[in-house]
């Protein structure tokens, strides 16, 4: 295929609400520009950007794809982005390889929870962008009651630039405001509007936005200004040259019209792209590491090879994916560059760009470029591959840490075998994802961003690699504690035929402070226990804590103090000490007020303002504390801190207090005590457990 320049390239995302219709729109592009020879859809499961099954299955994109469509002699590189709370945070990883967006509102719904999430993610990135009102054909779309929406939320710097053409199922094109034509578009979909005059109904309006737009173009530019003050307009040409600054400066955010069921607008908007996004050797240069130095790499041909990893896939047959994009010099065809991370060598063999799950073979690409590999050896997402003599790398994305955590267990032995492999190369694909053994309750955890997200990569286990696993609630990982003191004797004397045993020591026991652990100190005096025998003591409390004392829970945060006892010169050992510290600990718990502790947790709920009072309601029926709310355009964030066990059936619960909605964060805050009446129901289930363990033995 053909070799494009740095400034011949676009990098677009796609971004917006789940089912907004990004991935339809996408759709239309490769089909208006001649990159498929048919319309997709998503519900006939052919897009191009959506081809894993779980995404055609649940027609909703789980993981960024990408495709390139060619349009007015440039390559543009459209990124495909998740919409969803659960799998935003591939959409952030993947917004680091774009140089502007489209922000895709659903014509219907308006600006919706997640719109705002992935406005603010193109915020952080300083991404250039324009908003497209898409789905204007659907019953009760409204293209006004959207654009208020846009405005309430993101301000009045989003401008329309289009107007459309009818509404609902009449809706057929739209007026174009900087050059003042009306585009029409047939029934058959083939993406191609056909110029016209402005209706005459439609005239007045569109003379009144074209004004307003005018008005914002001329704002920010001096030499427009004069000419709009001297002739009370602007020429086309000077209008678009205007925009083309507006945006690149992020002072106007345009906002055009589309249908990508009905491939409405898609010419207008590849022109769009191609004649207002800046390139990526527009962009400022990039900030890097190179021998421990913070150095700025611009982004050219001239200078020495980098790339930067954004994603990575985790394919049966292919083997892993590398997603890159090219932020200095060429990259060639069989080019061997390092891993900055690793210091290991690799050889890009076969490198292409990506349409879809294809990789359409290149020779080389250049600064700017997005393309992807297979089969390096030890490269992973947040990766810099660079030359050799200038090993620059570049800062990786940071994600926010796992919000809910499911126990997972194989269903056979053969499942078990293969476990640790098949996740090690999906957490490979996935860095939202954590897989760890819990050292408490000695359960595999794999966390993610919600259920759903959970499930689905259950799913491709199965599916990938063959590997089977259920899923669990976790177990929550209580600990128990002393409220009080307690000053007590541990004695072990046991007499046998020959040597006997014998280890006698007094210990006191206090609260520490939450998060003080544990602390032994050694207070003998004139050698009532002999100083080899102190660490025995320390060790006996130490393995009597780890097995609990209300419900085999930890004990944590408490200090024991050995101060005196007796020994026996031929009876005592190691051994009789540490029994005799493990009878103190038990006759100092009974005495030292134990109480059971559980994980709080921190939580963050962003939903619109109108389910606050409810999800407070909740929140305080779950035994939680609010910590305080704040307000974003329509958006409550609501802190709040809420014990680990009110928190396991959250995610189902919150989507149908808010009809999908809302989405939450949540990490580990504190451990705090248990109220009495849950207190007794653990040490119940505890006995009844370990009861049902010891008859299992029998």
């Amino acid at each position: 295929m053909k070799v494009y320049e740095g400034t011949d390239v676009r990098n677009v995302a796609l971004i917006g609400h789940g089912h907004s219709g990004k991935t339809t729109l996408a759709a239309g592009f490769l089909f208006t520009s001649g990159a498929t020879n048919r319309l997709t859809r998503v519900d006939e499961g052919n897009t191009v950007t959506d081809f894993d099954d779980d995404e055609i299955q649940r027609k909703l994109t789980i993981s960024t794809a990408l495709a390139f469509a060619e349009w007015g002699k440039k390559k543009i590189n459209l990124i495909d982005t998740p919409g969803f709370n659960i799998f935003i945070n591939d959409t952030k990883g993947a917004m680091v390889a774009a140089d502007s967006a489209l922000v895709v509102v659903d014509g219907v719904a308006g600006v919706e929870v997640q719109t705002e999430k992935v406005w603010s993610f193109a915020d952080e990135f300083n991404l250039p962008r324009a908003v497209v009102i898409n789905k204007l054909d659907r019953e009760r779309s409204d293209f006004e009651r959207a654009l208020a929406s846009v405005h309430e939320i993101f301000g009045r710097s989003a401008v329309p630039v289009q107007l459309p053409l009818g509404a609902e199922k009449d809706f057929k094109g739209f007026i174009d405001l900087v050059r003042m034509k009306a585009f029409t578009y047939t029934a058959d979909g083939d993406g191609k509007g056909k110029e016209g005059e402005i209706p005459a109904d439609r005239a007045d309006a569109a003379q009144k936005a074209h004004e307003a737009l005018i008005e914002m173009v001329a704002e920010g530019n001096d030499a427009l200004m004069e000419q709009y003050f001297d002739k009370g307009t602007l020429e086309p040409e000077q209008i678009l040259t205007g925009l083309r600054q507006a945006i690149r400066e992020r002072r106007i955010y345009p906002v055009l019209c589309s249908s990508g069921l009905r491939n409405v607008g898609s010419d207008s908007l590849l022109n769009f792209i191609v004649e207002n996004f800046p390139g990526p050797i527009e962009n400022k240069p990039v900030a890097g590491k190179l021998n421990d130095k913070e150095v700025q790499r611009a982004i050219k041909d001239s200078e020495p090879v980098s790339a930067f990893v954004f994603k990575t896939v985790a394919d049966p047959f292919a083997g892993r994916v590398t997603y890159f994009k090219v932020l200095s010099g060429v990259v060639k065809n069989d080019a061997n560059l390092v891993n900055a991370r690793s210091s290991a060598s690799e050889r890009l063999a076969h490198i292409g760009c990506l349409a879809g799950k294809t990789i359409q073979p290149v020779n080389e690409l250049h600064a700017g470029d997005i393309g992807a590999v297979a089969k390096l050896k030890e490269t992973l997402t947040g990766d810099t591959l660079a030359d050799k003599g200038s090993l620059i790398s570049y800062p990786p994305v940071q994600f926010p840490e796992p919000s809910i955590a499911f126990a997972i267990s194989a269903k056979s032995r053969q499942d078990e075998d293969r476990l640790g492999n098949a996740v090690q190369r999906i957490l490979e694909e996935d860095q939202s994802l954590r897989f760890y053994r819990d050292p408490q309750t000695k359960e595999f955890l794999l966390a993610g961003s919600g259920q759903q997200h959970v499930e689905v990569i259950v799913s491709r286990l199965k599916k990938r690699y063959g590997v089977d696993v259920e899923l669990h609630a976790p177990k929550i990982p209580y600990r128990e504690t002393v409220r009080g003191k307690a000053d007590v004797q541990g004695r072990h004397k046991k007499q046998t035929g020959g040597h006997g045993q014998f280890g006698d020591c007094w210990i006191r026991i206090e609260p520490l402070p939450r998060g003080g652990k544990f602390e032994f100190a050694n207070e003998i005096f004139g050698g009532s226990i002999p100083r080899q025998y102190i660490p025995a003591v320390e060790k006996g409390i130490v393995e009597a804590a780890a097995n609990g004392f209300l419900a085999g829970y930890p004990v944590v945060d408490f200090k024991v103090t050995v101060y005196d006892g007796s020994y026996h010169d031929v009876d005592s050992s190691e051994m009789a000490f540490k029994l005799a510290a493990r009878k103190a600990f038990k006759a100092a718990m009974q005495q030292a007020k134990p109480a059971i502790l559980e994980p709080v947790m921190n939580v963050e709920i962003q939903a619109p303002v109108e389910y606050a009072g409810d999800l407070m309601g909740d929140l305080n029926g779950r035994r939680g504390r609010i910590q305080g709310m704040d307000t974003k355009g329509s958006t409550q964030i609501i802190r709040a801190q809420v014990p680990m066990s009110e928190m396991l059936s959250y995610q189902n619960d919150l989507i149908s207090m808010t009809q999908g909605r809302a989405s939450y964060q949540m990490e580990f805050s504190h451990y705090d005590y248990v109220p009495a009446l849950q207190a007794d129901k653990i040490i119940a289930a505890a006995k009844a457990a370990k009861t049902g363990e010891e008859e299992e033995e029998e």
